[in-house]
């Protein structure tokens, strides 16, 4: 999820009806397992997520409706229904959406903000929890660090656009999944402004 991309044909730009659509916690994570490892049916993205596939299906068949996922046909037999993630990723404006005169539109803003908040802290709270089990390679190589800058909105706007121009540069250079010693590389980025005190 992010705030702002360069413009990408396969990145879905929310709207308050699709925002609305997608901001429920298993929704979310639904579209996320569906990007990060590829097309799956409800049964199997109910087994990854320890949720039930009822609750699976319903919600990829939400997702479904706004645009988010596609039937995969390609794959499956029968009665076997495959879903896919109709595009890359997604991307806000926060301004406008937090600022919509709708209440709802707000608190579908809200939920999904906080969401990706708590999967971002999770993601790297089982890294932390799991780093001993990979190569030194890994082990030694990534990073959690913070930083405090004094900076105008102007000038913060200026770094986020930069450091999402480095990340697509390497967007651009990745490696097939059978690259040896290579691995999915997770990136979180949280800027922000804090107070004085």
């Amino acid at each position: 999820m992010a705030q702002n991309d360069d413009a990408d044909d396969d990145v879905r730009v929310l709207d308050p009806r699709s925002l609305r659509g997608l901001a429920h916690p298993l929704r979310m994570r639904l579209l996320g397992a569906l990007r990060e490892y590829g097309p799956a049916t409800a049964s199997q993205l109910a087994d990854r997520l320890g949720e039930s596939s009822g609750a699976t299906s319903y919600h990829l068949r939400q997702l479904a409706a706004h645009g988010f996922v596609t039937d995969d046909p390609e794959r499956g037999k029968g009665r076997e229904r495959w879903w896919k993630a109709a595009q890359r990723g997604t991307r806000w404006g926060t301004e406008e959406l937090l600022r919509h005169p709708d209440p709802s539109v707000r608190g579908a803003m809200n939920t999904m903000m906080h969401e990706v908040a708590t999967v971002h802290g999770q993601e790297l709270s089982t890294w932390l929890g799991t780093q001993h089990e990979w190569p030194a390679k890994w082990r030694t190589n990534w990073d959690i660090s913070d930083f405090t800058l004094r900076l105008t909105p102007e000038l913060a706007r200026e770094m986020i656009d930069k450091v999402h121009e480095v990340i697509n540069g390497y967007r651009e250079q990745e490696l097939d999944p059978d690259t040896e010693h290579s691995a999915r590389f997770r990136v979180h980025l949280h800027g922000f402004p804090r107070d004085e005190d």
